[in-house]
């Protein structure tokens, strides 16, 4: 009996060996496919940053921040930028907040055309803009009767990147303010606040990670425009020109001075992105701990 009994031993062993096999090759494929997927994309984006940063020395960076043309194009992105994003908020803030809280004829219409520059061609977006404000432009020609002229000159680069990036912040604040809950609101108007204290004091402070991530999105946004800068203002040094249009013109004279403010670029970029997922995460905790508490319910009344 033992005899019969090890052999039928030794072939059930067999068989769920070669039933396991499969299963271990299909693990190894899937893990050579994505660990190959991963090598790719990792070095593919990765190789270029390696090779901009790994160009030029440290003292040779410090020094190139002297030279005029990167203080002028610094120093016009910087203003040019922080306007725009002044404007957007200013103006796209009150948009969202009605697009959340509101559905009326055409919102999808509306929607899509605030969401259009996304997706617009950079070039289109430069024409679009001087057939409408240049000189002989839609509206340009009777801003131009009154002695006003927006084509090339500093506000032609301002109204260029509101173009651009408003629609990063407008989407980014219509999302927030949906996610608060409008009991919140609701009870503020109860306890007795105004319209504009319930949105300043509750809604705006509960939406705050989502508003900050959208603006710090609309600034990068905006610091990165090149297209429809260079077609709608010019290139233009210390008016016009700034730091995406000097690099590329500093490609054509000065080689270090383009790739160091690539650099500049490049590390302002990542603390933007860095910063909008620590906020993000943020946004998530407190929400999965708003969950947990409504979950939990009511503490129990006092015996």
């Amino acid at each position: 009996m033992q005899s019969l009994k090890e052999p039928r031993d030794t072939f059930s062993s067999s068989r769920t060996r070669r039933a396991h096999l499969p299963r271990t090759l299909s693990r190894t494929v899937r893990f050579l496919i994505v660990f190959l997927s991963f090598a790719v994309v990792v070095t593919f984006v990765g190789l270029p940053l390696v090779a901009l940063f790994a160009y030029g020395t440290p003292s040779g960076f410090l020094n190139s921040l002297s030279t005029q043309m990167l203080v002028e194009a610094i120093q016009l992105s910087l203003v040019t930028t922080l306007t725009t994003l002044l404007i957007v908020i200013t103006f796209g803030t009150p948009v969202a907040y009605f697009n959340a809280r509101h559905s009326y004829r055409g919102k999808r219409i509306i929607e899509t055309l605030i969401d259009l520059p996304i997706v617009l061609p950079p070039a289109v977006a430069g024409i679009a803009l001087l057939l409408a404000f240049g000189r002989r432009g839609l509206l340009g020609q009777y801003l131009n009767i009154l002695g006003v002229n927006i084509a090339f000159t500093t506000t032609a680069v301002i109204l260029a990147q509101i173009f651009v990036s408003s629609p990063f912040y407008i989407r980014q604040a219509t999302t927030s303010f949906e996610d608060v809950d409008p009991g919140y609101e609701r009870a503020a108007h109860t306890l007795g606040a105004s319209s504009a204290g319930t949105f300043f004091r509750v809604t705006v402070p509960i939406a705050l990670n989502g508003l900050v991530s959208g603006a710090l999105m609309t600034w990068a946004r905006a610091l990165g425009e090149f297209g429809a800068t260079i077609i709608f203002a010019g290139n233009l040094p210390g008016v016009t020109q700034t730091m995406p249009l000097a690099i590329y013109t500093a490609l054509d004279s000065d080689l270090d001075a383009a790739v160091y403010l690539a650099v500049i670029l490049v590390l302002i970029s990542f603390a933007v992105i860095v910063t909008v997922k620590v906020l993000t995460l943020r946004e998530k905790g407190a929400a999965k701990e708003e969950k947990s508490m409504l979950d939990r319910g009511p503490p129990p009344a006092d015996s």
